[in-house]
């Protein structure tokens, strides 16, 4: 099992709080911390219906950063109670880093949506699975799980504001097209992201050629034939 490293700018900040936050909760112990991973899931499909109408009601933009909010809440208290119930699985791990680029990716297309250009909600969906893609396969060449300082509590943390910020400008007016505000928001995003994934992919491959366990040379098995390679 990769070791987990969070290099969050936020994390430090947010995490200290957790352990505090879930005794308050009435979460029963034997309740699975994969529901909480459902139900973290659910929030954000609602965030993401929230931000297709967050240039056009006021609550849409209240619904997306709650749904963004909410999200991330379940995402720090599923593994504390899973550790703290003693109900650390494998199977509940992959639940939780298989939803997370699906969350991102529905508000993403929610964003679209509200600007009315999917053509952009394509290309944010491309760079969400591509980062996710090389954050797992770089975990396994080096043991090691790693969350960029600009990660996903930092991109979370912005779409919770950027959903309130839509709220408050729909709520009290000072002029201006909100879609071409949400349009310009959307695009810096994707500017970010692609020279975030441009840097990390450099980054990823010095580190996996540097501290990357020897190479793996052998051919391809066929079926349960282990005399079968390719």
């Amino acid at each position: 099992m990769a070791k987990r490293v969070s290099r969050s700018l936020l994390d430090p900040l947010m995490v200290p709080l957790v352990p505090k936050l879930y005794k308050l909760l009435p979460i029963p112990r034997r309740f699975p911390p994969e529901g909480i991973v459902a139900l973290g899931h659910l929030v954000a499909i609602g965030g993401a219906f929230g931000f297709a109408y967050s240039t056009r009601f006021w609550w849409g933009g209240v619904a997306a950063a709650a749904g963004v909010a909410g999200n991330h809440l379940c995402d720090m208290l599923d593994g504390t109670h899973a550790r703290s119930t003693d109900q650390c699985r494998n199977g509940g791990e992959l639940l939780d880093h298989f939803t997370d680029p699906l969350s991102f990716s529905y508000w993403a297309i929610g964003i679209a949506v509200s600007v009315g250009d999917l053509r952009l909600g394509l290309a944010a969906v491309v760079i969400i699975y591509a980062t996710a893609v090389l954050t797992s396969i770089k975990a396994k060449l080096i043991g090691t799980f790693e969350l960029a300082r600009f990660g996903p509590t930092e991109m979370k943390a912005i779409f919770t504001l950027y959903g309130l910020a839509l709220a408050g400008l729909i709520a009290w007016p000072i002029g201006g097209e909100l879609t071409q505000v949400a349009l310009v928001f959307f695009c810096a995003m994707i500017c970010v992201g692609v020279l975030q994934l441009i840097v990390g992919l450099i980054k990823s491959v010095i580190d996996v050629n540097k501290h990357g366990e020897a190479p793996d040379a052998s051919a391809w098995q066929l079926g349960d034939d282990k005399e079968k390679k390719v």
